[in-house]
């Protein structure tokens, strides 16, 4: 069946009397009988493949990726790095045990420290704020749009004399609009970092996320588009950054594949962690990585399926894409006027069996309340108690706009590996739920 008659079947579907009959939650037949269960893509494409590269190293017993063994020298997590940055687009990448850790080593790169500041979003994960408040700097918030990402029109009003950098994340798949905040960081020469751990494989305007800023972090945890169950990555093409990102992952020194990829070190010895990324790890990243285009393109043409089954429903709003042909093709989120209609179409939307969220929950974090909890709990961290830092405001008064967007979206995820009768059922359930959630 070519993509046009499956649209007209689930449209069709959506038209019977599963899709346009009394609601499940007024005692009518749900769409589903048993809710549509949303599973993390990478595990989906475990094979022979990740099997294969495991075994390789419990063969050679070579699990270090620096030392070798018996005349057999480690190669997955440098073949990794080689792949991913070709894969993005960057002249260097940087494997790493966790996105955290990459974050950590984005800010290390590039000198963050006590009295600097950087804007990120106000909705994001926890670790591009920890990762810039353990270097000792503060963290400043500027508010999200319709696209969930940072608004580029509210980052020019938080620059200080103290701002050295700008987060750019690119959340639940979507895209920041990159063009307006690379203008921005010009204007005021200040380095981007992008956080495309929800995005990984993602692009902008035709280029890969990561390939835009100055340097780029990435999460290979569980439920990212590729993943080693844990794991991240860094990119960037500036070897200076580079080098440092290094170093700082490997307690201070430069071990000798990335000197070699460098041609000759700049730096001296500092202060570093460890956020080495081992063999068995590399090889699952591997396998995963020359996957990635064909997990994409699936994930893809199924939100694509979706949003067409749904192309005649009055009303229907969607989250802001800057660029709809980068996004990931992660959950389909569609806006309403207020909490009041938002809430009504999840209550119904899960009496039908397939399940829509809130913009919100375990996957990222609204900002507000940590940081609230942060502040209490560290009451001695010099960031807060500076002036500067006391002059900040955290909390909910510091996004009141991005509270507001986040109460009014929800989402269904779509996965690479649903079928034509599961995208069919997210169609039927949306225009069932729809207009009865406007009359709210």
């Amino acid at each position: 069946m070519d993509r046009r008659r499956f649209v007209a079947a689930a449209v069709a579907g959506a038209g019977s009397a599963a899709g346009a009959g009394q609601l499940a939650l007024d005692g009518g037949k749900p769409v589903r009988e048993k809710p549509l269960r949303g599973d993390h893509w990478g595990p989906l494409y475990y094979d022979e493949a990740e099997r294969s590269q495991v075994m390789e190293v419990v063969d050679t017993g070579v699990p270090f990726r620096f030392t070798g063994r018996g005349g057999v020298s480690p190669v997955k997590v440098a073949t990794f790095e080689k792949e991913f940055a070709a894969k993005i687009g960057a002249r260097y990448a940087l494997a790493l045990s966790s996105g955290t850790g990459a974050l950590e080593c984005a800010v290390a790169a590039l000198e963050i420290g006590p009295g600097d500041e950087v804007i990120m979003p106000a909705w994001t994960w926890h670790s591009d704020c920890t990762a810039v408040v353990r270097a000792g700097a503060l963290p400043v918030f500027a508010e999200i749009d319709e696209s969930f990402n940072i608004d580029p029109a509210d980052i020019e009003s938080r620059i200080t004399a103290q701002t050295k950098a700008i987060i750019a994340v690119h959340l639940l798949g979507n895209p920041a609009d990159m063009d307006p905040i690379l203008a921005i960081a010009r204007k005021h020469r200040l380095r981007v970092i992008e956080d495309c751990s929800q995005a990984v494989g993602a692009s902008y305007k035709g280029r890969r996320l990561g390939a835009l800023g100055d340097i780029a972090t990435y999460s290979h945890q569980e439920s990212k588009t590729i993943t080693s169950g844990e794991g991240g990555s860094v990119v960037t093409s500036d070897p200076d950054l580079f080098e440092r990102a290094c170093r700082f992952h490997d307690v201070g020194s430069l071990a000798a594949p990335h000197q070699q990829m460098l041609g000759a070190a700049k730096l001296a010895p500092f202060v570093g962690t460890n956020f080495r990324m081992s063999e068995f790890t590399g090889g699952v990243m591997l396998a995963q990585l020359r996957k990635l285009d064909k997990i994409i393109e699936a994930a893809r043409a199924n939100s694509a399926q979706v949003c067409e089954g749904l192309r005649e429903v009055r009303g229907i709003r969607y989250r802001l894409r800057p660029d709809p042909a980068g996004d990931l093709g992660s959950p389909v989120f569609i806006g309403f006027a207020g909490k009041a209609q938002r809430d009504r179409y999840l209550q119904i939307m899960r009496a039908e069996n397939v399940p829509a969220g809130a913009p919100q929950g375990s996957v990222i974090l609204p900002i507000q309340s940590y940081i609230e909890k942060k502040v209490a709990t560290h009451p001695a961290w010099p960031t807060w108690n500076s002036p500067r830092g006391k002059s900040i405001r955290y909390g909910a008064a510091s996004c009141p706009r991005t509270i507001d967007i986040l109460n009014r979206f929800a989402g269904v995820p779509v996965g690479p590996k649903y079928t034509r009768g599961d995208i069919a059922d997210i169609v039927a359930a949306i225009r069932k739920a729809h207009p009865q959630a406007l009359r709210a």
